[in-house]
């Protein structure tokens, strides 16, 4: 890793966070709204499930590849923004697609049409992501990293919240989807023009150290190889684990479990119940690693994620559960504020800093594939009777919660570059 830390940051953490903020209400509208109910009005009830789950496969995929080879060719021309604006505009550009299916189109042609528009948005999303994700280690010094991945995790939640709630508004006023899909583009485009314009000129190549200058970036190998990286690659992915162990399958908590009439609803209340309370640990908890260290945010954030993950389980009513949901969202608000931090902490060498973000987001996102056999295992446990499935689930949750924190101590609190031989 760099030695250095940048100079003095010139643009303030709210600034440089607002992309992350419409990024974060734009995939919850598209993908906890539109894409369910979209899908169904192509190809009927009876094929609802397999086509949803071939879009989330595809996206998956593509989340996965895309950044790290994006990352490495934004590294060698030593520029963020051109990257960031031309995948913005790629991804409204598939927005409008989508749009376009679902105001003009059926059946299974339309909904290739659809499909046509959901790559676009996830390339350019991915596209844009990647670079993106480069800018706090570059422009940010360490001793201010917990400061500004706390503004992240804050506004990332926020954005988060308000997705869900312009979802209700459009649809209490039965408007149509193409409403929907013109909020999800303006909350995109607006605060991306604010970090463009806000980032401007200091989107450069960033200082490098001699050692750095005389090598080229780290191969793959090498960059696993790097210990600090290689403990918060694994860190991040057993607290995704844990947190896609359980995500996909609260509402069906809410109607088997907590006997909800409407789970839907009950659903989104617990949700909303998470989200608000991560927004305030959020903004605290990365300063507070600023003066403390990371690794202690993680052991109390990680810590509470798993114990309520349990207590889920003996909730004695939905009043419980939504109590449940406040103290979980404060550990899930404290983990994603030391987030990014930790994660620019441990990076390798300035000369690849998008690359290694992109790889490193991969811990994020290959997790999101251990929903289908959860599923599986939620149903046959049910099927033994007792609620049985949920007890695994939500067990196995808290287990990965549990071995995030304890494999969080062999990453360094604040990484050092290796002195050269």
């Amino acid at each position: 890793m760099t030695s250095l830390s940048p100079g003095r940051v010139q643009v303030s953490p709210w600034v440089l966070s607002a992309f992350w903020f419409g990024t974060a209400f734009h995939w919850l509208v598209i993908l906890l709204s539109l894409v369910p109910a979209n899908v169904v009005q192509f190809v009927g009830e009876g094929r609802k499930g397999t086509f949803v789950g071939l879009l989330t496969v595809v996206g998956a995929v593509m989340a996965l590849v895309i950044p790290p080879i994006v990352g490495a060719h934004s590294d060698r021309a030593g520029r963020r923004l051109p990257y960031l604006r031309l995948g913005l505009g790629v991804n409204l550009a598939g927005l409008a697609v989508m749009a376009f299916a679902v105001a003009t189109q059926s059946g299974m042609g339309g909904f290739w049409v659809y499909v046509l528009g959901f790559l676009l948005v996830q390339f350019g999303n991915n596209y844009a992501t990647a670079p993106y994700s480069a800018l706090i280690p570059q422009l940010v010094p360490v001793e201010q990293r917990g400061r500004y991945s706390g503004s992240m995790g804050m506004l990332q939640a926020a954005g988060q919240l308000l997705g869900a709630v312009g979802a209700l508004v459009v649809s209490l006023l039965k408007l149509p989807d193409a409403a929907l899909f013109l909020m999800v583009g303006v909350a995109l485009l607006l605060p991306a023009l604010i970090t463009i314009r806000g980032v401007g000129t200091q989107d450069v190549r960033p200082a490098q150290t001699p050692a750095e200058t005389a090598q080229p970036a780290a191969s793959w190998t090498a960059l696993f190889a790097h210990s600090p990286f290689l403990w918060v690659f694994v860190t991040r992915a057993l607290f995704a684990l844990g947190q896609y162990s359980v995500q996909p399958f609260l509402q069906f908590y809410n109607r088997d479990v907590l006997q909800q009439a409407d789970p839907v609803r009950s659903n989104l209340y617990m949700l909303a119940c998470i989200i608000v309370a991560s927004i305030v640990s959020a903004l605290v908890g990365g300063r507070l690693s600023d003066r403390v260290g990371r690794k202690p945010v993680i052991y109390v954030a990680g810590g509470t994620m798993a114990t309520t993950a349990l207590l889920f389980l003996v909730a004695p009513g939905f009043g419980a559960a939504l109590a449940l949901a406040v103290v979980f969202g404060l550990g899930y608000g404290a983990f994603t504020s030391v987030d990014w931090a930790l994660g620019s902490d441990a990076m390798p060498s300035s000369a690849s800093y998008a690359r290694d973000m992109g790889i490193w987001h991969v811990a994020f996102v290959a997790p999101q594939f251990i929903g289908g056999p959860q599923g599986a295992l939620l149903d046959w446990g049910n099927a033994q009777g007792g609620n049985l499935g949920y007890t695994l689930v939500f067990g196995i949750a808290a287990v990965f919660f549990a071995l995030g924190v304890i494999l969080v101590r062999n990453v360094p609190d604040r990484v050092r570059a290796p002195v050269p031989a």
